[in-house]
Parts: C-alpha cells; sequence; structure tokens
C-alpha cells in the first residue's frame, strides 16, 4: 500500500481521482490547490502525485504554475511520479501501480530488501508483524519523525534499520545515540558536539552525533532515559533544525532524520511530567509499537530455526536442528525477554547441547552438563551472555539496575553486552 496525493481543484475529479486510487487499497491525500499540494508534498511516501496540468510540447513559453512545481517536486523525489490529467478513468488503476511497482523493483536492485538487513530474515509470519512491516513500508521513504515502542528485546534495532534502509537517505550514514549510555554531563557534547576549549579537557573540535549523521539518520536509543535539560536542548534542535556545538558561537543546520526508540510508554511518562510532552510530540509524529513476541507466536519457528542456523555456523556446529518437540515448547512458553530471551535460550541449545524442559522459565537453576566439545573460555562465554541477558530480561532492560545486581559497573556491562551482542548489532537485539 502507498500514499498517493491527488490534486484537482475540479471537486468531481477530485473525487473520482480519490476513489480510483483508494480503490485499489491505497491511502489517498487530497489537494484542492498547488499551494495545498506543495505543502503535502513533503509527507507523500512511495506515491504518485496526479494533478490537472496537462503539459504540452506546444506550450511557449511553458506554464510556470504552482501546480507544476508540484509535479517537479514529485518527479524529483525518489519513489515519488507525477501523472498528469486528463487520465483515462479506466486504466487510471494501472497508472498508479506502475511507478510504485517500479520503485519496488529499484528497492530490490539496491539490495534493500528485509532479508538482506543484518545478515538475516525479517521474520514476519503473524498478522501483527506483516502490518507492522507494512507500516515501516509506507513509511520509510519519508522524512518524517519515527517512535519506534516495543518491550525490551523486542527487535527494535531491526526495525529502525529496515527504516533507515527503504528511506531516500539510505546511502547516508545511519547513527545510533544511547541516550542511557552516557553520563548526562557528557551527553550534550557528545549529541551536539564542541569546540576545542570549550571545556576541561577539550583540546580540540569534535563532531557530534548529529553532525556525524548529516545526510542519514540518527537513531536516539531510549529516549525515555534522556536527561531533562538534554530534552530542552534537543526540542529545539527538532524545532529549529539546527544545532549548536557546545561552546560555539553560531549554529549549524542539521540535516538528518531523527528516530527514537523507547521501551518506555513514553505518552504517559509525557502526562506523568517524567518526560517533555512538546518533545513526545516532536517524536510521535508517527508511532510504530512493534508486537511482544507473546503476540506474534507464529513467527517463534521461523525465528528459533534462524538462531539454530545463525549459532550453528558460529559455534562451528552447522548440522545443528532444532526438533519438533523443542520447536513446540517454545512456542507455548511466555518469553517475558521476547526475541532476545528466544535468541539466548537458542544460542545456549546450540553451545551446550542443553534442550528444554517444559518452557525456557521453568529448566532448573542448577548448572547443566557442559558440552565436551566447547573449550572452557567457550563455555564460560555461554553461560555469562545467558545470565547477563536473563537478568537485563528481568529488569526490564534497566542496565544500571543489571549491573548492580551481577556486582559491575555499568561501563563493564556495557562492554560485555557489546561483546555478545546484546546492546546492539546482533540479529535480536533492539
Amino acid at each position: 500500500m502507498a500514499r498517493v496525493l491527488v490534486v484537482d481543484d475540479d471537486a468531481s475529479m477530485l473525487a473520482a481521482h480519490s476513489a480510483v486510487a483508494g480503490s485499489s487499497g491505497h491511502e489517498t491525500i487530497d489537494a484542492r490547490s498547488g499551494n495545498e499540494a506543495l505543502s503535502l508534498i513533503e509527507g507523500v511516501i512511495e506515491g504518485v502525485v496526479m494533478s490537472t496540468s496537462a503539459t504540452r510540447p506546444s506550450d511557449n513559453p511553458p506554464r510556470r504554475s504552482r501546480v507544476q512545481a508540484v509535479e517537479a517536486r514529485a518527479m524529483k523525489a525518489e519513489g515519488n511520479h507525477g501523472v498528469t490529467r486528463p487520465v483515462d478513468i479506466e486504466n487510471l488503476s494501472l497508472v498508479v501501480e506502475r511507478p510504485l511497482e517500479a520503485r519496488s523493483l529499484r528497492l530490490e536492485n539496491k539490495g534493500l530488501t528485509a532479508d538482506k538487513l543484518l545478515g538475516r530474515s525479517i521474520i514476519a509470519d503473524s498478522p501483527p508483524m506483516r502490518r507492522l512491516l507494512q507500516q515501516v513500508e509506507r513509511i520509510g521513504p519519508g522524512d518524517l519523525t519515527v517512535l519506534v515502542r516495543g518491550e525490551t528485546g523486542t527487535g527494535k534495532e531491526l526495525i529502525t534499520s529496515l527504516l533507515h534502509a527503504r528511506s531516500r537517505r539510505a546511502a547516508g550514514p545511519l547513527i545510533r545515540f544511547n541516550c542511557a549510555a552516557v553520563p548526562v554531563e557528557l551527553a550534550e557534547s557528545e549529541l551536539f558536539g564542541h569546540v576545542r576549549g570549550a571545556f576541561t579537557g577539550a583540546h580540540q573540535s569534535r563532531p557530534g552525533f548529529f553532525t556525524q549523521a548529516h545526510g542519514g539518520t540518527l537513531v536516539l536509543d531510549e529516549i525515555g532515559e534522556l536527561h531533562l535539560h538534554l530534552q530542552a536542548v534537543l526540542l529545539r534542535a527538532l524545532q529549529d533544525g539546527e544545532i549548536q556545538p557546545v561552546g560555539a558561537g553560531k549554529v549549524e543546520r542539521a540535516n538528518v532524520r531523527i528516530i527514537a526508540c523507547t521501551n518506555h510508554d513514553l505518552g504517559a511518562d509525557a502526562r506523568e511530567g517524567r518526560f517533555r510532552q512538546d518533545l513526545y510530540y516532536r517524536l510521535a509524529v508517527v508511532d510504530l509499537v512493534i508486537p511482544p513476541l507473546r503476540e506474534r507466536r507464529e513467527d517463534i519457528p521461523s525465528l528459533a530455526r534462524e538462531f539454530a542456523r545463525i549459532y550453528g555456523e558460529r559455534f562451528g556446529k552447522p548440522e545443528f536442528q532444532l526438533s519438533a518437540e523443542d520447536v513446540g515448547e517454545m512456542v507455548s512458553a511466555e518469553w517475558p525477554g521476547n526475541v532476545r530471551q528466544l535468541e539466548n535460550a537458542v544460542a545456549r541449545m546450540v553451545a551446550l547441547g542443553e534442550r528444554p524442559q517444559r518452557s525456557p522459565d521453568d529448566r532448573p537453576e542448577a548448572a547443566p552438563q557442559l558440552a565436551e566439545a566447547l573449550t572452557l573460555r567457550e563455555q564460560v562465554e555461554a553461560l555469562e551472555r545467558e545470565l547477563i541477558g536473563r537478568t537485563l530480561a528481568t529488569l526490564g532492560g534497566n542496565q544500571s539496575g543489571a549491573a548492580r545486581r551481577l556486582g559491575l559497573s555499568r561501563g563493564a556491562l556495557i562492554d560485555r553486552m557489546r561483546k555478545y551482542g546484546l546492546l546492539r548489532g546482533s540479529p535480536g537485539s533492539e
């Protein structure tokens, strides 16, 4: 499904064209004038623009109408196509579909299909995940700010990567900033950069994450953990499209698309004063919610087998396969840690040869019989990864709490999370 902007100053023709586009399952946006259309054109996604203007070779000089400006903007923007009236109503649906099919083919040729992201398939056997991916397909090509919400371990990193790959900024950088991983006193400098001498220790100027993401996408992970002071600074950057490095005397333009991620109910946090309401509304232009694994059980067999393949190759056991009984137990389990917990369980099975009993949460806490084929280091690392993943899942992803429970500093925990693919970059990470 695509979004189609229909422009016509004739109300009856506008209704007719809009109805035909809508009958093909597309969302339509109607505009009665070129001025109105120009104000909407940036939001047209994977779309076709139909207008009243009929460009004729005999026009001399060419007409400089606002409608023609709409057409020019549409034709210039990748994924948008202009179609001028008169259009044969009987063939209009084909006129709409052909450019969309052409765009889909271009994306495939670019290697941006979902099953090539992060080295594995995006599993969407369940209706909730199919709906989510349809939403991603619709909003990906636009520059709209997106808020991605989901419980810990649902796969927010995967979805943000797909949004970037589907965007017109796909050739640009994809930069991630973890709002919870940087001390508050350093966060502004990290996010917006600083100039030499701005503070003690600033021996040279340094670009921030906004500058590093220029022309691409900046993902703000764990946005709900951002300090209130930084929320105010970020709000100004989003409102004005400008940033000011710490200690700088002038502002810079910020040419980035913002995607924010959280496992919080950010709307509730805003209502209760834990998050700025004005910033929340700026971030939630589009609100994507990733369903928890318990609401997409149809995906569990394919996910489990995919993880078995990945870790079989990683641990030198390419012959490893899950039994039907293993998969059945997994489908019936609750998985409070979502996809990440499922991934950890499969990795443990592959590494240690441990089969699930009743459900992953009902396993005895006694140490399992370690597989003789693994070295001591591999066994320890597998157990450490499982313990860290389980502790984070129990505490809802709270890194500070997990570090205290595990007897680690927060920095040491983050280092281990990065090592084991629990922080970012693993198939099941956020």
